[in-house]
């Protein structure tokens, strides 16, 4: 039998990133994830946020773990998990919040790029979009221990990287998403939070 995945990072964030998602979610109905992972998020946000429906996905490789994590949940506001690589065409719907963890890094910045503008152009006015991870500020890093990750992800793969705030709030800007929050988080992370004002 297959053991379900698990992430020791997700597992230290998850209460600090729910204290602000509680806040930030208060009136949001449903919630897409993108690059859900191990699911570890997913069914945590999912009992804790119970007000709202939770929609995980990631790319089919993924899925196997992901689905089974949400099916042992068996929490009635978390659905099962749907294939998600955000250059694809067919997104789900009926969303009025993206979250995002740790992914802007690990995609290549093209992708990223196109979630920033995918998530903008999808959202309902008023959506909002929350955005979890390590990012540079003036082209600079936050601290040494993010200089030494960014080290180790490009030695990982040239792709990866940690991506500076000011180029993705632009793209951001630039399709109708407006800064909202810049969260300070544990080990130098942030919770980035944009509001869709208009345009696309």
């Amino acid at each position: 039998m297959m053991e379900l995945p698990f992430s020791q990072a997700c597992e230290n964030n998850k209460q600090p990133i729910l204290t602000e998602l509680t806040r930030v979610y208060k009136t949001v109905h449903e919630v897409l994830e993108i690059g859900s992972g191990t699911g570890q998020h997913a069914t945590f946000f999912a009992q804790h946020l119970s007000w709202l429906r939770w929609q995980p996905s990631d790319q089919a490789i993924n899925l196997p773990g992901l689905n089974l994590r949400c099916a042992d949940s068996s929490l009635p506001n978390l659905r099962m998990p749907q294939e998600l690589d955000v250059t694809q065409v067919t997104w789900p719907h009926g969303f009025d919040a993206v979250f995002s963890a740790n992914t802007s890094h690990i995609m290549p910045w093209e992708v990223t790029q196109h979630m920033v503008r995918e998530v903008a152009y999808r959202l309902p006015e008023n959506g909002i979009f929350a955005l979890y991870g390590p990012f540079n500020y003036d082209g600079k890093y936050t601290s040494e221990s993010n200089r030494n990750f960014d080290i180790w992800l490009k030695s990982m793969a040239e792709h990866q990287g940690i991506r500076n705030f000011e180029e993705i709030n632009e793209i951001a800007n630039h399709h109708g998403l407006s800064l909202v929050e810049d969260n300070a988080m544990p080990a130098n992370n942030r919770l980035l939070v944009w509001k869709k004002t208009g345009g696309t």
